[in-house]
């Protein structure tokens, strides 16, 4: 029996099948399956039952689950340890942030800074990725806090402030949609399109308003990050349709931007760990973090004259 095994049992408990499980790990579903096997086969107890296509757990399952989620905090606890005494030992706290890609290469210096000035006793480490990966850093620990988007895909997390946003449209600065007051389906017929990958929330809204308006959208590139729609349309090569929260961070030089209509709303949220204990120091970084995070006024938010 292993530290991963208990890791899959919990997952599928908490999920209910082993697909589920497979994206709270990052794993593949054969992978969660054979570690749920050899759980099994170690213990020498059958711990779920597949039911209408759906695995049920054993009465043997409900009895453990809580022992092995006591075997995880404490593993858990003693990485934490190990952790502390590499930086420097037990003086030295250690703060695990999970962050979008953008905020984390554009946002979080800036905000790191101000953290380190005023707690120079801790360790920040940074994880960056999409909105899952926050997830899955959550859930396994890897992560204290972690920006995510609402609502959360997966069990066992929590939101401690939640932040609306909606969609704008960037496009290079000087582009002919630059004197529309908002940019809807319409508007970028036969325009290039810089869009969100087609796993992303985003996209699917987006995909669903030009649709709905019976346009074509003409998709030139795709990316996977807000960072890099707008470089891309900082070169000339297209207009994006992204969240506000983040392009906000992201240098507006020489984009402009523009509401999207019909109105796409977003919500992000800053979660932890269901019953993680709250400390003053995930307050603070929280406090900072919606601070950083409240959308300025745009410096680009009126039409060009003419």
């Amino acid at each position: 029996m292993n530290f991963k095994q208990l890791e899959a049992f919990q997952a599928i408990m908490l999920s209910g099948s082993t697909t589920g499980a497979a994206e709270r790990m990052g794993l593949s579903q054969p992978a969660i399956s054979r570690l749920l096997a050899q759980l099994e086969e170690d213990l020498s107890l059958r711990l779920f039952v597949r039911e209408k296509g759906r695995l049920s757990p054993t009465a043997e399952a409900h009895a453990l689950v809580h022992d092995a989620q006591g075997l995880m905090d404490s593993a858990q606890c003693f990485r934490r340890h190990a952790e502390q005494l590499r930086l420097g030992g037990f003086r030295r706290r250690l703060l695990k942030v999970a962050l979008p890609s953008t905020l984390a290469t554009t946002l979080m210096p800036t905000l790191a800074k101000r953290f380190m000035q005023a707690h120079p006793d801790v360790v920040l480490e940074v994880l960056s990725g999409s909105y899952n990966d926050a997830e899955r850093a959550l859930l396994s620990r890897d992560a204290d806090i972690g920006l995510v988007r609402l609502p959360m895909e997966m069990q066992g997390l929590s939101t401690r402030v939640s932040l609306d946003s909606e969609a704008v449209c960037i496009m290079p600065t000087g582009h002919p949609l630059e004197h529309l007051h908002e940019v809807g389906p319409t508007d970028l017929i036969d325009t290039s399109l810089i869009l969100l990958g087609r796993q992303r929330q985003i996209r699917h809204d987006i995909d669903m308003a030009f649709r709905q308006t019976r346009v074509q959208p003409r998709v030139a590139l795709e990316v996977h990050s807000v960072s890099e729609a707008c470089a891309h349309v900082a070169q000339g090569l297209g207009v994006s349709i992204v969240n506000a929260l983040l392009v906000q961070h992201c240098p507006r030089d020489t984009v402009t931007l523009r509401p999207f209509r019909p109105r796409i709303a977003y919500q992000l949220g800053i979660a932890t760990v269901s019953n993680a204990t709250e400390t003053p120091l995930h307050d603070t970084f929280t406090q900072l973090l919606v601070e950083a995070l409240v959308p300025s006024p745009l410096r680009n938010d009126r039409p060009a004259a003419g």
